[in-house]
């Protein structure tokens, strides 16, 4: 009886021989729910920028232009108008207007804030829930409800044409929100922290002062960019307490000159456009932090 016996395997055979096939993997599969919900964000990414580039296109055209199309784009690019609104002096002012009131305001919300979510989030004391719940009922009510007593309100402090008395009504109003947000992100701050900054010999103002102020950075700037923004585009109390038009702010600034320019439509489109640029690029710039603090604030 004889046996038979290959020859010797080569170690490229052998490898082959001992290397599985790849699996395949399967193709995800797009459903009906995920094709809805993005044909929604974009209808809704649509409805929110076209209204801003109509804008900015609209100050590079002439008002023929616009009357003889709305919708087209420049032909040929004017850059008159955009012109005007840059070499005005009234522009600038009120943009310099702007920015002291809204940085008031984001200053004010910003410290105030983040104090008073420390004090709720790592204190215990009677009342502290109840204290909590009384700021968080003030996102019921909207400034407008409470106009006219800010308005007396203001005028007894002697508060008139004053940017201080646009920040203080605005900072009130925005502390709700303000602490919604950070308390839960200042809550998820480990205890042992405090600790061990007190064994180090810390106090307790320089433990909030050196470790949870920088740790509450990402919720710090969340907040100070909603009020930022809230303060920029605010019309309503500006309009009651800034009644020189040399302390007016750009809202009230866009109104006195689609007034004043009723005919020119581009030029209108131009001041509008410029005013919305600084709130837009802001919050731009800080878009990744303020998701980062919501984030935080939702974890914790």
């Amino acid at each position: 009886m004889s046996t038979t016996t290959s020859g010797p395997r080569t170690p490229v055979a052998a490898g082959r021989a001992a290397r599985p096939a790849p699996a395949r993997r399967p193709r995800p599969r797009i459903g009906a729910t995920t094709v809805v919900t993005y044909v929604v964000a974009l209808v809704v990414a649509l409805f929110s920028i076209g209204p801003v580039v109509y804008a900015v296109l609209g100050g590079f055209r002439d008002n023929g232009q616009i009357a003889a199309d709305p919708v087209a784009l420049p032909d040929p690019w004017v850059f008159e108008k955009y012109q005007l609104v840059l070499t005005s002096p009234d522009f600038w002012r009120q943009v310099l207007n702007s920015t002291l009131v809204a940085g008031l305001t984001t200053t004010i919300v910003t410290v105030l804030g983040v104090m008073a979510a420390f004090a709720l989030s790592k204190y215990r004391f009677r009342g502290r829930e109840a204290l909590y719940t009384f700021f968080t009922l003030g996102l019921l009510f909207p400034l407008t409800v409470a106009i006219l007593p800010l308005f007396i309100l203001v005028r007894s402090l002697d508060l008139l044409n004053n940017p201080l008395g646009v920040a203080l009504p605005q900072a009130a109003f925005a502390l709700p929100v303000t602490i919604v947000i950070l308390r839960p992100f200042l809550r998820a701050l480990p205890q042992e922290l405090e600790d061990a900054a007190m064994i180090d010999g810390c106090s307790k103002l320089g433990y909030f002062r050196r470790i949870v102020i920088p740790l509450s950075g990402p919720g710090m700037v969340t907040v100070g960019v909603l009020a930022f923004v809230a303060s920029w585009n605010a019309y309503l109390l500006p309009l009651l307490v800034l009644g020189d038009g040399d302390s007016y702010t750009l809202p009230l600034g866009t109104a006195n000159f689609s007034t004043q320019y009723t005919s020119d439509t581009a030029a209108i489109l131009a001041f509008t456009s410029l005013a919305m640029i600084p709130a837009l690029v802001f919050f731009l710039l800080a878009e990744r932090r303020i998701v980062g603090g919501l984030s935080g604030a939702v974890k914790g």
